[in-house]
């Protein structure tokens, strides 16, 4: 593996790294993508700066295009993993270091390899064999317990170590656990500690202070190049039922403008003229219009300003007016529908006319182009409900002709910890992609789908238990390390029919309430009680979703 010297020369660190003394402990924190797009996560900038301005710690980087120098003996290896289909990323890593997959194969000389990230928080079931230890949520308070507990236990036996580390709040132990299954059934039975050293169940880790993270390096050889990225809300307040980021996120915290968000800022454009703001609804801060007067001022005229998607009715002529004064050229909202009956069922508190209001507040304020993010396959979906879609966008286009219009759209898929968990991947999903576009193609719509096969896959992993685990070694195997093709993943259910369950247990199965999940043993901020609610409320629409039909006839 080639050397990150060429592109660490270029980068520009906005902390100031801490050299490591005494009897320090060798950590690799890893990104299972190559160094363009691990550099730009915002949660791996954090916890390498993390990491890298302790002096009990000397920390090593590593992609998949390139590494630090590692040395000989490590004591704790990461992986920060944000998306499922880097899983082939993990296994090589380990692979290349002489790791061995399996947690239970590891001798007292190999590093405890942990994890985090959105993906091990959600559903880390079809992954943890591989992990010794997997930090469930934020991790801005939870890595540093870790790293001290760990000192604790340094020259412990391992198994003395797993039991300590699980003391600490919001670190789970797989190997601590057992999971049973049904006889003649493909369900999950129960899942148990094995011994009282590890807690019945592990609640995620929420970070709650009002200052959250921002860039830690800016460099040219980022994905987005040379961008200063601000954190300025976590979570989302609206709770779309299908939506990940809301419900795994909770709650919702918001940046104090004064304490965290300007002296952020200022760091940035001290160094870089672009700027990007996140968050799943930035506009949703309630001091957001502060930040823009600020961004606003006559010092920051060079400023580029990028913004995370933005809630539709929060697209103000203010706020379009300024994207595009400072190089902006579009936007991207998430409307999932043109069905105000289906986004009643979504929870998505909008209607069509204020998505019209926003598109010509857009064109008012000088933007060029509008990306609306969409969905099919929603539970209750209809065709009527695709009509609608193309239909408002057929009007959107004739109440702004100038400005460029497309759809993104993908295929519901079933999340862990949100209402539509048990729900499954809709069979007839790759169908209607074709359907939207077959029709919106002569409106002038640009059409971008997510690839249907792709859904199914996320669908798997997203509600997989730890029977995978060896269905995706045996997918590793097929693809030598490199991206699978859906065919390998039929193939190895094929192989393995009879010790696993089927393919469509998993994305196409509608899972009971009473069922017990992969996850059951995790717990987030909302209770199971409440997404069952949330759930049979979105089976139930209520005589206001049916006032909405009757105004769309």
């Amino acid at each position: 593996m080639s050397s990150l010297s060429s592109k660490t020369r270029a980068e520009t660190l906005l902390f100031e790294p801490v050299p490591a003394q005494g009897d320090w402990l060798e950590v690799v924190y890893a990104f299972p993508n190559c160094y363009s797009v691990g550099i730009t996560s915002l949660g791996y900038q954090m916890i390498w700066a993390s990491l890298a301005t302790r002096s009990d710690v000397r920390v090593h980087r590593w992609f998949t295009d390139g590494a630090d120098n590692l040395p000989a003996q490590i004591d704790l290896w990461g992986f920060s993993f944000s998306w499922e289909l880097d899983f082939v990323n993990i296994l090589n890593a380990l692979q290349s270091a002489a790791i061995p997959w399996r947690s239970t194969d590891r001798q007292a000389s190999h590093p405890l390899i942990f994890g985090g990230g959105a993906v091990l928080t959600a559903n880390p079931e079809p992954y943890c064999d591989w992990f010794d230890l997997i930090l469930l949520g934020d991790g801005e308070e939870l890595l540093p317990e870790m790293i001290e507990a760990y000192k604790e236990v340094r020259r412990a036996t391992r198994e003395e170590k797993l039991q300590r580390l699980a003391q600490v709040p919001g670190i789970y132990i797989p190997r601590g656990y057992t999971v049973s299954y049904a006889q003649n059934s493909p369900k999950i039975k129960d899942i148990t500690p094995v011994n009282d050293k590890f807690p019945p169940t592990i609640g995620k880790r929420s970070y709650r202070a009002n200052v959250l993270s921002a860039s830690t390096v800016v460099t040219p050889h980022s994905a987005w190049e040379n961008i200063y990225m601000v954190e300025v809300v976590r979570s989302c307040p609206e709770m779309c039922r299908f939506c990940l980021a809301s419900y795994l996120t909770l709650p919702f915290r918001v940046a104090s403008v004064a304490g965290s968000l300007i002296p952020a800022i200022d760091r940035g454009v001290a160094v870089t003229n672009r700027l990007g703001l996140l968050g799943a609804s930035i506009t949703q801060h309630p001091e957001f219009e502060t930040v823009l007067d600020y961004i606003d001022q006559p010092q920051f005229d060079d400023l580029r300003l990028s913004l995370a998607s933005v809630r539709t009715n929060t697209l103000t002529p203010k706020l379009a007016r300024i994207l595009s004064r400072h190089d902006s050229r579009s936007v991207t909202v998430a409307i999932e529908s043109g069905s105000e009956r289906l986004r009643q069922i979504i929870n998505k508190k909008l209607t069509n006319e204020e998505i019209h209001i926003a598109l010509a507040n857009a064109q008012a304020g000088g933007l060029k182009a509008i990306k609306f993010y969409g969905m099919v396959g929603v539970p209750q979906e209809t065709t009527a409900d695709l009509d609608h879609t193309i239909a408002l966008l057929g009007e959107l286009k004739r109440t702004a002709p100038k400005l460029k219009l497309t759809l993104g759209c993908s295929t519901f898929v079933p999340k862990a910890h949100t209402p539509w968990q048990w729900c499954p991947i809709d069979r007839e999903g790759d169908k209607k992609l074709k359907y939207l576009h077959k029709h919106l193609a002569p409106k002038g719509i640009e059409f971008r789908p997510e690839s249907y096969k792709d859904s199914l896959i996320q669908g798997l992993l997203s509600r997989g238990d730890r029977r995978l685990t060896a269905l995706l070694e045996l997918v590793w195997q097929y693809s030598n390390g490199a991206v699978p093709s859906d065919g390998m993943y039929k193939r190895a259910f094929k192989e393995l029919k009879g010790q696993i369950p089927p393919l469509d247990y998993y994305i196409h199965d509608r899972w009971q309430e009473d069922d017990v999940l992969p996850w059951h043993h995790l717990k987030t901020s909302i209770s199971v009680e409440q997404l069952t609610k949330q759930f049979h409320q979105s089976l139930s629409p209520s005589e206001l979703t049916q006032t909405s039909v009757e105004k769309q006839r």
